[in-house]
């Protein structure tokens, strides 16, 4: 018998130190996640993965930073939902996620 795993990929740009957390869509397919917490210590990374989590109202630990655990662009995958409700949910363009490019 043969599993087929799902999963998305979203490109995130991170604003580490916001006054509030907050995953806003941008025009080219990426969404911008504010977070409170400082970029030290992988905690601005955490609060993403939290934060994005909640938004599709999944586990953290399904959310993981596949690229840019050290910068402010990362790439994110999503195990465990197709591309088609992760877009739908955080408001990006299917033709624009990461896999088209």
């Amino acid at each position: 018998m043969m599993f087929r795993v799902t999963a998305a990929e979203v490109r995130v740009r991170v604003r580490a130190g916001a006054r509030r957390e907050e995953l806003r869509p941008t025009g080219d397919g990426r969404i911008v996640a504010q977070v409170t917490a400082p970029a030290r210590e992988g905690r601005a990374n955490q609060a993403l993965c939290r934060l994005v989590a909640k938004q599709l109202r999944i586990a953290p630990s399904s959310v993981v930073i596949v690229r840019g655990a050290h910068s402010r662009d990362k790439l994110i995958r999503v195990e465990g939902i197709d591309q088609a409700a992760v877009d739908a949910a955080l408001g990006t363009s299917h033709d624009d996620h990461p896999r088209a490019r």
